[in-house]
């Protein structure tokens, strides 16, 4: 969820709790005051009641009191308090039932006590009270149309240059030369914003521009040295004077030195797919440079006694056509280094997959790790960089690579979506 939905969520929770709770103490409130002001109504008719008694030494009629009721009940009761109450009557005038307000006191006329309930219509009052909460209703529901609205468009404008500043980190390639441009705002935080990001973009170009420039001249510095002891090993392998055991020593050296130039050449390569410096992607139909590659381990298969078995599809791909010459080559290599003699290697091709699966140790790799850097078997004489090498390129290139072990078969499967 954006972080503008969040706040519009929360802010309408908010007004509307607040909202509610004042609708509730507001209509309390004018309840109350509408009931104070009967009361204050029903007080004033009482005393002048009171007043017309002792003027005229008599009840009134009910006809003095227009759509008042008023009851007078004989009564013994010298004690009564007097008191307020809500209550249900019979309009005098129109006749039909309506709410009313009440009270009840005692009122004294010669030597008699009357108990004296005069009732008020609330009809208006509670009419009042409705329409104020209708009003009020409305009011609230178009707060919260405008609050929403605002919220919706007000504030998605207000985080356009967040989001145009997103879209340029996202297209943000370290390896171009191409500076970020962040234009400024009317919004301070953003401004500072903008202003941090293009400190960091600027110092990660230039610490990535010294480490590939020091991986190159590294990588080529090495390469040079390690022509020269290739070229002497061979030369002294070469010589007819040299023991057994020097020549054994020999071939152990030029092996290893052999290892360490492929390991140099694979970081190198790593470096080169991590950083997007690898750009020749051309359409290629990936089932030919199988049967190509099938060709070129052929003679090494035969060796081995592996049976190789293809249902390859046509299948047309865009990528760069040295990257995917690697893959292919390390997922062979890796299926016939790993398989036993006499054992066989299975390729599927379809239009949404590529699967290798070959014989070997029964029992599964680690799906976690196997994928990683320098992870290798305990036999392998690798340099543990194939199948990392293979992760990146599928990476590379948007594609999905898998392990799993199945049937007594190591499976590796490339998704191309």
């Amino acid at each position: 969820m954006k972080l503008s939905a969040h706040y519009s969520k929360a802010s309408i929770i908010i007004t509307i709790s607040v909202l509610i709770a004042g609708a509730i103490i507001y209509f309390f409130a004018i309840n109350y005051i509408a009931k104070g002001q009967l009361d204050n109504n029903l007080a004033e008719e009482i005393d002048g009641i009171k007043n017309y008694i002792k003027l005229n030494h008599q009840l009134p009629r009910q006809v003095d009191f227009d759509e008042d009721l008023v009851i007078f009940k004989q009564t013994a009761d010298t004690g009564f308090t007097r008191k307020f109450f809500d209550t249900t009557y019979v309009n005098p005038k129109e006749k039909k039932l309506e709410p009313g307000r009440a009270i009840s006191c005692i009122i004294t006329l010669g030597k008699n006590n009357f108990l004296t309930t005069l009732i008020l219509s609330r009809e208006d009052t509670e009419y009042l009270v409705q329409i104020i909460g209708i009003i009020t209703l409305v009011l609230t529901v178009g707060l919260l149309v405008v609050l929403f609205l605002t919220n919706r468009y007000m504030l998605n404008d207000l985080w356009k240059p967040f989001y145009r500043t997103l879209t340029e980190l996202r297209s943000f390639n370290i390896s171009d030369n191409k500076s970020l441009e962040l234009k400024n705002t009317s919004v301070d935080e953003f401004n500072e914003l903008n202003e941090t990001v293009k400190g960091m973009s600027f110092k990660v170009k230039r610490d990535f521009q010294n480490l590939k420039q020091f991986t190159e001249n590294a990588s080529h510095e090495m390469q040079t040295p390690l022509a020269i002891i290739t070229a002497k090993l061979d030369t002294l392998i070469q010589d007819d004077i040299l023991k057994s055991e020097q020549y054994d020593q020999i071939n152990d050296i030029y092996a290893a030195t052999n290892k360490l130039s492929r390991l140099n050449q694979s970081l190198l390569l790593l470096v080169k797919i991590e950083n997007n410096l690898i750009n020749d992607a051309e359409p290629l139909q990936l089932n030919i440079l199988v049967k190509e590659k099938m060709q070129q381990f052929h003679e090494l298969c035969l060796s081995r006694q592996i049976t190789v078995i293809a249902d390859l599809k046509r299948k047309e791909i865009t990528a760069s056509k040295f990257l995917t010459d690697i893959l292919l080559n390390n997922l062979f290599s890796n299926a016939i280094k790993h398989n036993i003699s006499g054992g066989k290697i299975n390729i599927v091709l379809h239009d949404e997959k590529i699967v290798f699966n070959n014989s070997g140790l029964r029992q599964p790799l680690d799906q976690e790790r196997i994928f990683e850097r320098f992870i290798k078997g305990q036999k392998s004489e690798g340099t543990g960089l194939g199948l990392a090498l293979v992760k990146n390129i599928c990476n590379l290139n948007g594609w999905n690579i898998a392990y799993h072990y199945s049937n007594s078969l190591h499976n590796f499967e490339i998704y191309f979506s």
